[in-house]
């Protein structure tokens, strides 16, 4: 077993992946506040890494955001120095005062539990550096027992709970029947009652974002083999892909008339217009 002084020189001799130290730190150059200057050199390197994982800014920028805050709570400590305990403090303050919900909490305990592995891993070299340097090196705070785990269906506030499924269906058939009733009617706006329907179905049985909708073409509309009646309507992918998500229908809209029964029956050419 490699003693981390030797391993230090394995990584740093020969690691050029993002997020390696000898990215950012020169073997002969010495810092003035060589504490301060590594930190910033991992959050950097680690910017980096995402980077080229294809990561968006925000997700970035917001979990950059996230470690100089738990830097901040913690003090002079740096991830050297820092234990479980410090995690479980900066979450009870933070729940205390009512800044988070349980949600966000997950997904900020998980964001420091990546950056505590990417300053853990063997492949950056980060570890091995500290202990050379400083005789100390980072460890994993984020542990299944310190942190919240995903044990309820719904966790936002009872008031935005997801609608369910004879909720779902009644506010499908009310769109429906806005489009049968105009027509009925013979009124003015039936397209456009149409073309209200079809995006409320669409965004509940693809997945698709506000933007991810909003981008959608008539060219985005595919075949999908695990839903052969609706036709060429049965998957969605192009604008949706170019978005970030590449749309099926769900689980959950089995039993649920879906965009593809009516993308393909615009209103107007069942009425011989």
């Amino acid at each position: 077993m490699l003693h981390l002084t030797q391993l230090s020189e394995v990584v740093l001799s020969g690691a050029s992946l993002p997020g390696a130290i000898r990215l950012v730190r020169a073997a002969n150059v010495a810092a003035l506040d060589p504490e301060a200057a590594m930190f910033t050199a991992m959050l950097t390197e680690w910017e980096q890494q995402q980077r080229s994982r294809l990561l968006t800014k925000k997700t970035i920028t917001d979990r950059l955001s996230l470690v100089c805050r738990f830097a901040e709570f913690t003090g002079t400590s740096y991830p050297w120095d820092r234990t479980p305990e410090d995690v479980e403090a900066y979450f009870a303050t933070r729940l205390s005062r009512g800044e988070l919900v349980w949600s966000t909490v997950r997904g900020q305990q998980g964001d420091l539990e990546m950056f505590c592995a990417f300053m853990t891993g063997s492949r950056y070299g980060w570890a091995a550096a500290c202990s050379d340097e400083f005789g100390r090196f980072p460890v994993q705070v984020c542990h299944d027992w310190n942190t919240a785990a995903h044990v309820a269906e719904y966790e936002g506030r009872s008031g935005r709970r997801a609608l369910t499924f004879d909720e779902l269906q009644t506010f499908f058939d009310a769109a429906d029947d806005r489009v049968e009733e105009t027509r009925r009617k013979r009124r003015k706006g039936v397209l456009a009652a149409w073309r209200d329907a079809i995006p409320l179905k669409q965004v509940y049985a693809y997945g698709t974002r506000r933007r991810e909708t909003a981008m959608l073409d008539l060219a985005d509309l595919r075949r999908n083999p695990r839903a052969p009646q609706y036709g060429r309507v049965g998957g969605c992918g192009g604008g949706v892909v170019r978005e970030g998500v590449q749309g099926e229908p769900t689980e959950t809209a089995d039993g649920i008339d879906g965009p593809g029964d009516r993308v393909d029956r615009p209103p107007h050419r069942e009425m011989g217009g």
